[in-house]
């Protein structure tokens, strides 16, 4: 018997392929967004291709019997990094659909799947649905459906709704139902949902809801949470709750994203208290807070004028080993310094420092700027020293004026020791470093400690010439014998 040629040039498909499946044309839908593989070849099609095509695939295949592993080869290691095949993939794809002795399965439909979502031929991935459905998966297990084929839709049905295509969605979850087994995952469910709210549909999200409970699939907390979040991002707040309390009817526990969404939302109502007690209810239900919980109630707080209540919330959380490890509280302390309260935000950071929260190095220097201008420079100095100590460095220009404020009040030997403590720490001091200390051992008299100086400024290059130097060194110089005269008139 003569061997069957599978290697058929390239032509329309037969009859008994689907109509929903294209010609075996050069023709393909042009990406919205091309990937750089698709971006190798020219978008207008080139008679020419057919034949080289054919021809690629005859080296490729020849070889071997054409099943869906050696297909699913040639197509993920060949023809898709091929800069002038990878967007014939369906064509080969159809044409292989057409050998009498071929059929494809879930491992060709998922890398087809995966091939045309990502290069956006949403067009096309339709229609590679309508074939799954007219050519179920042949490793099903008798009158049961392929385990891999609700997989394969679920990842189809999210690339139509990330690319807001809901009507091509809601074909691919038809046509899934048509195929499995009992009633479709909640994920799907979840994912159908999300989309609707994504586009903006509101309305067509409960509709899908008000369905997935007629189909008897029992909603999560993630349908939940969807749902409530867009109660309250449409203005309709009250209903939200109404469907949080549902939420717990159901037996279905909420989690932190469930109070995280309505805390934030009676703050938007401007409901404070409720918001509190919100709050205190996530703590007794056993729910512990995250760090966005915490950036909610601050910031909720805050914006209603209650930054010493906000401040004495979180004080309280610490204490009672609520506050969730990763806290960032820069912004607690500025909206503090930003009213006046640096020292209370002083008292804040110490507690929560002590409690083995420790703050980041913004909320460091903000609290730093703030005790400057509160005129509270021991307490500046003293965390400056606390930071460097625990290894938290500061940027130069926040240094720089602690420097500056050190020296202004004739203790240029501290920020000296300020400076080497910082630079054993990871800081390098800069020029402006150096020249505030020179010019504070300067007025103080100590022409030998700024001489040193002066020549470590000269090995780093921070002095540009001999004159400037010079010049550096005649003020010490001149600083000290203005120091002794005083010295001498004082005994006189």
């Amino acid at each position: 018997m003569k061997k069957k040629n599978l290697l058929k040039p390239l032509q329309n498909p037969p009859s008994k392929c689907p109509q929903s499946l294209p010609p075996l044309s050069p023709l393909m839908d042009s990406p919205q967004i091309p990937i750089p593989s698709l971006s190798l070849f020219p978008t207008t099609p080139q008679p020419h291709h057919h034949k080289q095509l054919f021809s690629f695939l005859k080296a490729h295949l020849t070889h071997q019997p054409l099943t869906p592993k050696t297909l699913l080869h040639v197509l993920k290691t060949k023809l898709h990094h091929h800069p002038i095949f990878t967007h014939y993939d369906f064509q080969v794809f159809s044409w292989a659909s057409t050998v009498d002795s071929f059929r494809h399965d879930h491992s060709t439909y998922l890398w087809m799947a995966h091939s045309l979502a990502s290069s956006h031929r949403f067009s096309l991935l339709r229609s590679l649905l309508s074939f799954v459905v007219a050519n179920p998966c042949p490793c099903s297990p008798g009158i049961f459906s392929c385990p891999q084929i609700e997989p394969l839709f679920r990842f189809v049905i999210d690339a139509f709704c990330r690319s807001r295509k809901l009507s091509d969605a809601v074909f691919a979850f038809e046509s899934m139902k048509k195929l499995i087994d009992g009633r479709p995952s909640i994920v799907i469910y979840n994912v159908m949902i999300n989309g609707y709210l994504k586009s903006g549909d509101f309305d067509n999200a409960l509709r899908f809801y008000e369905r997935m409970e007629k189909d008897r699939v029992k909603p999560d907390v993630c349908t939940f949470n969807t749902l409530i979040s867009g109660y309250c991002r449409n203005g309709k707040f009250e209903s939200g709750l109404k469907l949080f309390k549902e939420m717990k009817e159901k037996s279905c526990r909420p989690n932190v994203v469930s109070f995280n969404t309505l805390i934030q939302g009676f703050f938007r109502e401007r409901k404070v208290k409720e918001a509190i007690e919100m709050a205190n209810e996530m703590t007794q239900s056993g729910c512990q807070f995250s760090t966005v919980t915490c950036e909610i109630l601050v910031k909720g707080l805050c914006m209603e004028g209650q930054v010493l209540e906000a401040s004495d919330m979180i004080v309280d959380f610490c204490r009672k080993g609520l506050l969730p490890k990763g806290f960032d509280y820069c912004g607690l302390v500025e909206e503090l310094c930003g009213k006046g309260n640096a020292g209370r935000a002083f008292e804040v950071v110490n507690e929560l420092w002590l409690k083995g929260d420790v703050p980041s190095s913004i909320a460091c220097t903000t609290l730093i700027e703030g005790l400057r201008r509160s005129q509270r420079r021991e307490d500046s100095f003293g965390l400056m020293e606390k930071m460097l100590k625990d290894g938290i460095v500061p940027d130069i220009l926040t240094f720089n004026c602690l420097m500056q404020d050190l020296c202004d009040l004739g203790r240029t030997m501290d920020a000296n020791k300020f400076r080497l403590l910082a630079s054993a720490k990871g800081l390098e001091p800069d020029e402006v470093t150096y020249n505030i200390l020179v010019y504070g051992y300067t007025r103080d008299g100590r022409r030998k400690e700024g001489e040193n100086l002066v020549d470590e400024m000269l090995d780093k290059g921070y002095i540009p010439d001999i004159a400037t130097y010079n010049r550096l060194m005649d003020r010490l110089s001149n600083s000290t014998s203005s120091t002794l005269e005083k010295v001498s008139a004082i005994h006189r």
